[in-house]
């Protein structure tokens, strides 16, 4: 597995007609691009009940072992000691 940094916005609804965007940057662990940004899709629906055409992923890089910052990613990429 690899490690990827996501950053982004996702849309929140505040009211009928207003709409902000909230700002995100997440660590997640994938094998590919695509499956990162999946999980990164999955677990703003998942926490934050967003759907997923209001998140919207800016950049997504792929990141060395000591760039890593998560633990929990950190653990499931294998560089946890």
């Amino acid at each position: 597995m690899k490690a990827f940094r996501a950053v982004g916005a996702y849309r929140i609804k505040k009211g009928e007609y207003r709409n902000d965007l909230q700002n995100f940057t997440i660590e997640v662990a994938a094998d590919d691009e695509r499956s990162a940004a999946e999980k990164v899709v999955s677990t703003f629906g998942s926490r934050h009940r967003v759907v997923r055409k209001d998140v919207i992923i800016k950049e997504l890089v792929t990141l060395k072992t000591e760039d890593i910052t998560d633990p929990v990613v950190k653990h499931q990429v294998g560089g946890a000691k």
